[in-house]
């Protein structure tokens, strides 16, 4: 059954990256037919074409290698110049970066066909070329922030109720446990005043110092208040109400952020407080949250993700030194398809994780790559949709400076002079895609080590 689950949960997130791959196509497509563009092909995936279909003027297929897709238009490259009426002369070169701008607008021309003098991309209005080219990531914002609807509104948030989770038979303290790593109860420690007052797994305490507990945070607060006092508390266990006393002791605790993690000191050691304290844990469980909670998180997914691609190459260089050496491989850092598909199915074969937090995180795993997507696009590289955003809006600063100065009109900005750096970038991208496959297969990621 476990390896039937982490096979499920692979292909869930599979299938879910194939689609956003495909709708990402969706939103080069739509807009171009929109504006009377030519499209000859819309294909998902690279290589030999495993199968393909026309419908009109359009070819659209499925190809061997799924690392992608691509909308093929003609007229994604201006000829070099106009003597002929418009048709690409080709010219001799003496490099090979000429020869390979030469070659790309060959190819362009030969994919002309009568009628297409005004249906071609590069004599689009600049803002039109902008929403083509735009039209792609937006899509996977789109997705991204519908799966993230899914998840913070269906499925909710982890929020700590008023159940108990787990009871503590004893009291360590907090210094002892940094100096030794002592976990386990000593003849010296005291008793948790949870444990002396009867409380176990699976209870829910709804009053405490004769006031009504609504959630977790409000209890923790009385909790850390009424240290060495002897206060009334009430749970409930199996529909049964138990009227108890209970002492919190005084102890040092950690100083908790918003986050709930230990807040540190300017050398690293954690923000100490005495606080009143019970020993019991709080059960977690979803809570779905107002629409209003959706584009806030959507936004901290997405600084997450720029700080990232920001630092990129020193985060591909962290993964190299990684898999190549014995340093720990970074929790937060960039993974492969690879390593997302890992982590699904290591998730959907977590007996011990309800089913529904199980089909959450697949859910928000889902909408991650698709925020993802939409900001790696953005990058002003070609072969990437900013690359060809950035073309664009360079050719209109161009024509504008040339306006403004009243000089001639430079025309389109020659994209194919750029195939060189195109390449580069895909290589890099290639190599990037590699590392980041073998690093996951040699030394995964361990989110739940």
């Amino acid at each position: 059954m476990t390896i039937v689950l982490f096979i499920a949960g692979v292909l869930f997130v599979a299938v879910g990256i194939a689609a956003s791959i495909a709708l990402h196509e969706v939103g080069h497509l739509v807009p171009a037919k929109l504006f009377r563009v030519r499209v000859t092909q819309y294909m998902i995936g690279f290589g030999p074409t495993v199968f393909s279909r026309r419908r009109g003027e359009t070819e659209y297929g499925i190809k061997a290698l799924p690392l992608g897709g691509y909308v093929s238009m003609v007229g994604m490259f201006p000829p070099a110049n106009k003597a002929d009426g418009g048709a690409t002369v080709r010219q001799s070169s003496t490099g090979m970066f000429q020869q390979l701008a030469a070659d790309a607008r060959q190819a362009a021309a030969e994919q002309l066909q009568p009628g297409d003098e005004f249906r071609v991309f590069y004599k689009l209005p600049i803002w039109k070329r902008i929403v083509i080219m735009l039209g792609g990531p937006l899509m996977n914002l789109l997705i991204g922030i519908i799966m993230f609807a899914v998840l913070i509104m269906g499925f909710g948030s982890a929020q700590a109720t008023t159940r108990v989770s787990e009871v503590y038979q004893c009291v360590v303290a907090a210094d002892q446990q940094q100096e030794t790593g002592q976990t386990d109860c000593g003849p010296a420690d005291p008793a948790a005043p949870a444990f002396e007052a009867g409380l176990q797994p699976g209870d829910r305490i709804v009053a405490f110092d004769g006031r009504e507990v609504t959630s977790w945070s409000e209890l923790s607060s009385w909790i850390r208040d009424a240290a060495g006092q002897e206060v009334p508390i009430t749970y409930v266990r199996d529909g049964e109400t138990i009227n108890e006393t209970i002492e919190p002791l005084l102890t040092e605790r950690p100083v908790p952020d918003v986050d709930g993690r230990a807040m540190l000191n300017d050398d690293g050691t954690p923000v100490m407080q005495e606080v009143g304290f019970i020993g019991v844990g709080s059960q977690q469980e979803l809570v779905p949250q107002p629409a209003s909670e959706v584009m806030p998180a959507v936004g901290e997914s997405l600084v997450r993700v720029t700080g990232v691609v920001l630092n990129l190459p020193q985060r591909v260089a962290q993964v190299a030194e990684a898999a190549f050496s014995d340093a720990p491989r970074d929790p937060n850092g960039p993974i492969s398809v690879v390593g997302v598909g890992r982590i699904a199915g290591e998730v959907s074969a977590m007996d011990e994780i309800p089913l529904e937090a199980r089909a959450a995180t697949l859910v928000g795993l889902v909408g991650g790559v698709n925020l993802a997507l939409f900001v790696f696009n953005l990058i002003p590289l070609l072969p990437l949709d900013g690359g060809h955003v950035a073309g664009a809006l360079w050719e209109g600063l161009r024509r504008g400076v040339a306006k403004l100065f009243k000089r001639p009109d430079p025309g389109p900005f020659d994209m194919a002079k750029l195939l060189p750096v195109t390449y580069a970038v895909a290589i890099l991208l290639m190599g990037m895609g590699a590392l980041l496959i073998y690093a996951d297969i040699v030394k995964p990621v361990d989110l739940f080590g």
